[in-house]
């Protein structure tokens, strides 16, 4: 075998060599973006959860504040009920004094 043909050889060689290389690398970069578009999706699923879960918990959080706070003010409300019919109740002398002294000014 010549030179020539040798050298003609070894370049078909690396051309070989080269587009099995390519080839390799298409087939690499290929499953890298499958696997960025998994990765996407999944992150995008993932987010519209959490989303969806958080407004839940939000809502439910609300609720449960609204409902505590009604019946911290239907607790204040009754017991201030309570306790202006007990003060209404009991008149002492001297407020009954000062009931006289308004009613005899007035005459």
């Amino acid at each position: 075998m010549s030179t020539a043909e040798k050298y003609v050889q070894s370049l078909k060689q690396i051309k070989a060599a080269e587009e099995r290389t390519q080839t390799q690398i298409d087939e690499h970069k290929k499953k890298v973006s499958e696997e960025a578009r998994n990765f996407e999706s999944y992150v995008f699923k993932t987010i519209t959860t959490t989303r969806s879960d958080a407004e839940k918990l939000v809502e439910s959080s609300t609720e449960q504040s609204r409902k505590k706070a009604t019946a911290e003010t239907a607790k204040i409300i009754d017991d201030a009920t309570v306790k202006s019919k007990t003060i209404s109740t009991r008149i002492d002398a001297q407020t009954v004094r000062e009931i006289i002294d308004i009613l005899l000014k007035e005459v």
